[in-house]
């Protein structure tokens, strides 16, 4: 693991990070990395040796293959056999792993653990219900599909556009990520009961515009979801014109350094395949519409915002597409409101904070952009579990409860700082004009 830089958290040698997908079935329908078809296939995990620098695995997600997990000196990856033969071809050392449950694993959830696209928004409309003057919704488009992508307002006075900081959360960009919608239900539902008894929630709200979008991905949720087995699918539902494979990885897709540094892949039936071009990702599109919607007499009302996926227990900032630590359009003064940030909020759930980029290269991702494109201090969470053997993107429904209030006090850090986030490294007069 590549070792995080100017005192930000560093993990132990035997800790295991964990990104991308977990150990799928011989009935996962997802493509492998570097394949044309949509049709089922087998795929396995393995482990591939001598994986262990941010550089190493950059050139090994440059092959077209989505990273696993993230060990001292090795990486867990998923692929068919072909897949796996093209890799031992180009010189890597892989060793096939059973099943996490097999290693001494919990189980995976079951479908019914989470809740559904309609379950969401039966939910928002029962907050509404609940909460006339505390919650609005308002759709801000339809997925590839048709379905609708449904932002929620919460705060004191959500019928009003008031001039107050705004926080953005975003979540289920990817299809089988499924605890982040549980997280967003969960932020509604504190945030809501809480407003009026607990006074930080209370004087949060009075002062700050939250949105929440439950789920960004509705197609490939429900792809993933309700066909009565966990598919391990990670993309949209959009076809690709000239393959047969479909979807593109939204978290590839935004409009900053798209497709400019090997963090992504240029074949559609890559689980990390970028799409044809900026935004070409129906629900990108929707979402980057929306934000770009939020500036307001030439002021982006949107100060900070978190994405939210699983697995890996991190908390991510920019840039992921180069390993500098500033680059154009991010200074040293950003870096290290970045890094303090993303630390103390780290600090509240026990995460691993570091830049995007020390796991490996990424390009088009939702973080680069709103920071880049709009201003705002974008955060990736990395949610439970730290490992496949936690159930990697299907953890038992038991652990929801603990895993979304888990991250309660980051949310309401963020909410905090919301206001100037250069105050937290004591720099507010002169980027917010306040002392």
């Amino acid at each position: 693991m590549r070792m995080t830089r100017h005192g930000r958290r560093a993990a132990t040698a035997a800790a295991v990070l964990t990104l991308a997908l977990a150990w799928t079935s011989a009935q996962a329908t997802a493509a492998p990395p570097a394949a044309d078809s949509p049709s089922a296939t087998a795929v396995r995990q393995y482990e591939v040796a001598g994986v262990a620098t941010a550089a190493e695995r950059t050139a090994l997600a440059r092959t077209g293959t989505a990273i696993d997990e993230i060990r001292a000196d090795t990486v867990l990856i998923t692929a068919d056999e072909a897949h796996a033969a093209r890799l031992t071809g180009l010189g890597y050392d892989l060793a096939a792993l059973t099943a996490p449950e097999e290693r001494g694993g919990l189980r995976a959830a079951a479908p019914s653990d989470y809740h559904t696209y309609d379950d969401v928004i039966a939910a928002v409309a029962d907050a509404e219900a609940r909460y006339p003057g505390l919650v609005t919704s308002q759709v801000i488009g339809q997925s590839y599909e048709g379905r609708d992508i449904v932002a929620v307002k919460i705060s004191d006075n959500a019928a009003t556009d008031e001039d107050e900081p705004e926080v953005l959360f975003t979540h289920n960009q990817h299809a089988r990520e499924h605890l982040t919608v549980e997280m967003a239900l969960y932020t509604l539902g504190e945030l809501t009961s809480q407003y009026g008894t607990d006074a930080e929630i209370t004087a949060l709200l009075d002062t700050r515009e939250v949105w929440l979008v439950p789920t960004v991905n509705p197609d490939g949720k429900i792809y993933d979801q309700e066909s009565g087995t966990f598919r391990s699918w990670r993309k949209n539902r959009q076809p690709n014109s000239g393959s047969a494979a479909l979807g593109t990885d939204l978290n590839r897709n935004w409009a900053h350094e798209w497709g400019c540094c090997g963090g992504s892949s240029g074949s559609p039936g890559s689980d990390t395949y970028r799409g044809s071009a900026p935004e070409s990702g129906t629900e990108v599109g929707v979402v980057a519409d929306f934000v770009r919607g939020r500036v307001v007499g030439g002021e982006q009302q949107i100060t900070a915002h978190i994405d939210f996926h699983t697995y890996g227990e991190l908390v991510l900032w920019p840039y992921g597409f180069t390993y500098a630590d500033t680059a154009p359009g991010l200074t040293a003064d950003d870096a290290a409101a970045f890094e303090a940030l993303g630390t103390a909020l780290a600090d509240t759930n026990g995460y691993t904070p570091q830049q995007s980029s020390d796991l490996y290269i990424t390009d088009g991702t939702v973080n680069d952009w709103m920071w880049a494109d709009q201003g705002i201090f974008s955060f990736t969470f990395e949610m439970y579990p730290s490992s496949s053997s936690g159930g990697g993107f299907y953890p038992p429904g038991d652990v929801i409860d603990r895993e979304t209030s888990r991250n309660r006090e980051a949310v309401l850090t963020l909410l905090d700082y919301a206001d100037c986030p250069y105050r937290i490294t004591g720099n507010e007069a002169e980027h917010c004009g306040t002392a």
